[in-house]
């Protein structure tokens, strides 16, 4: 297949969204560029259409989310507990274990073509984590990695302490699914569940590492900035 490389990235703040919904609009996007992508088989590069990316920010209402590959043991609430704490539970079609959303995590589904950057998944996941560690250097916070384990950790004499989980899908180098970064999130909702199947590490969040609450619109600002200039993106309208 001929490819006609796009840098141009369209920005997309859907506000507070339901879970499922927001997947509905991953899901529309991805398939899209699949389309685009079938169609560009066989044809003169030149007459090639450019894959659009997408870069959807959100919040959700309080939800459970398990991975494809996801153990439903690391849920920790039974069904009437998650209707008490008004909360859902989704298995969904992301690579990873259990994670949670809720309001004060900032969630960013990059909806891109990776034949327009580069074609490596662990590159992929590494650029996202160094957005984000750039991101949270603006807040003088230090993140780092861990060895083996996916995400952004804040790791000091205190412990490792996941601030953003990671969960990604995949298919001809398009992508969904993304990244949830902990901003004011109420992290008593983790205690529900063995946070990404790992049970011997906590959870922590922007508010919790500095003591108070942040703007999540500079959150945002940041993250789409460091985002755009990790992968070499163009915002567009």
């Amino acid at each position: 297949m001929n490819v006609r490389r796009n840098h141009d990235v369209r920005v997309k703040d859907l506000g507070l969204m339901e879970y499922t919904q927001a997947w509905d609009q991953q899901a529309a996007l991805f398939q899209s560029t699949l389309l685009v992508k079938n169609a560009n088989r066989d044809i003169r590069e030149e007459d090639a259409a450019m894959t659009n990316n997408y870069l959807l920010l959100c919040e959700h209402p309080p939800v459970f989310t398990l991975g494809k590959s996801g153990d439903p043991k690391n849920l920790l609430a039974s069904p009437d507990q998650l209707a008490s704490a008004g909360a859902t539970y989704v298995h969904t079609n992301r690579g990873g274990d259990i994670t949670f959303h809720g309001p004060g995590q900032l969630v960013v589904y990059p909806i891109i073509d990776l034949e327009n950057f580069f074609t490596d998944i662990s590159r992929y996941m590494r650029t996202l984590e160094e957005a984000v560690i750039r991101t949270l250097q603006t807040f003088r916070i230090t993140g780092t990695r861990v060895p083996g384990l996916t995400g952004v950790w804040i790791s000091d004499t205190g412990g490792d302490r996941k601030i953003c989980a990671m969960g990604v899908k995949t298919s001809r180098w398009v992508t969904m699914h993304g990244l949830a970064l902990n901003v004011n999130v109420d992290l008593r909702f983790f205690d529900m569940m063995v946070p990404c199947g790992i049970s011997d590490k906590d959870v922590t969040s922007i508010k919790k590492e500095r003591g108070d609450s942040v703007s999540m619109e500079e959150v945002k600002a940041r993250l789409v900035d460091n985002l755009i200039d990790v992968f070499g993106m163009k915002p567009t309208a």
